[in-house]
């Protein structure tokens, strides 16, 4: 089955909270996982093809949202199952959840737009589902007389542990350890209380190690670490500040 993969630039999909403060790129195309719960894209920047590996987290002890808001999600998948003919992915690429609300998600608008984009669609292609702040890949893999609709997500729970940043970003960067060309780490902490702490003169001693260690190991381009959550949007190598929290 061949795929025909869609260029998310050519959708709303730049002004989604995972990618509204990271450069501008003339192409994005979604490839999946990289490692568990670390999504792939490709992308073209200036000229240039580069990678982004995107990471979404949060506390253990928030979990709750995360839990009551894929519970909604789930339900508008498994409701739009029912009325598909055929079998699908979607895959769950972000979803705001300090920005939605219960109240203003309603899981029969989100499985009947889920249903007319899945009539639309041909074995091998794919649609960006824009709902509310919630944007996700659906796609179509087979013809059956039968729906189904597997649904993936992607976020990273964790506990309260002073060196998961470093190591989570540490598991990131290996994978792209002499790379040809540029990558872009996100991380975009959902947490009330982020994880990252610019005060934190230790935190900040280890992660500027590592990611300096890396740009040795970097062919011609030094990683870039975008740490994303309530306060801002870093960027960690060259320590600037992309959006202050609250803007």
């Amino acid at each position: 089955m061949s795929i025909e993969q869609i260029n998310l630039v050519k959708t709303d999909f730049p002004q989604s909270n995972l990618f509204n403060y990271l450069p501008k790129f003339s192409s994005i195309y979604f490839k999946g996982q990289a490692l568990e719960h670390v999504l792939s894209f490709s992308a073209e920047r200036e000229s240039q093809e580069c990678g982004v590996l995107a990471v979404t987290i949060i506390r253990k002890d928030e979990n709750f949202l995360w839990d009551s808001t894929r519970d909604l999600l789930d339900r508008a998948v498994k409701n739009a199952a029912f009325a598909t003919r055929g079998i699908y992915t979607f895959n769950l690429l972000t979803f705001d959840l300090h920005k939605e609300n219960n109240f203003k998600f309603n899981h029969n608008e989100l499985a009947q737009v889920l249903i007319n984009s899945s009539l639309k669609l041909r074995v091998g292609e794919q649609v960006l589902i824009k709902y509310l702040s919630m944007y996700g890949l659906l796609q179509k893999i087979g013809d059956e007389s039968w729906g189904k609709i597997v649904f993936k997500t992607s976020v990273e729970i964790f506990n309260d542990k002073p060196n998961f940043l470093f190591a989570l970003v540490s598991r990131i960067l290996k994978t792209v350890e002499f790379a040809h060309n540029p990558v872009l780490v996100l991380v975009n902490d959902l947490s009330t209380f982020p994880l990252y702490d610019p005060a934190n003169e230790k935190q900040k001693y280890f992660l500027d190690k590592l990611i300096t260690e890396q740009a040795k190991n970097s062919i011609e381009f030094p990683p870039e670490v975008y740490i994303q959550d309530r306060h801002g949007v870093r960027e960690l190598l060259s320590r600037t500040v992309v959006k202050k929290g609250g803007a």
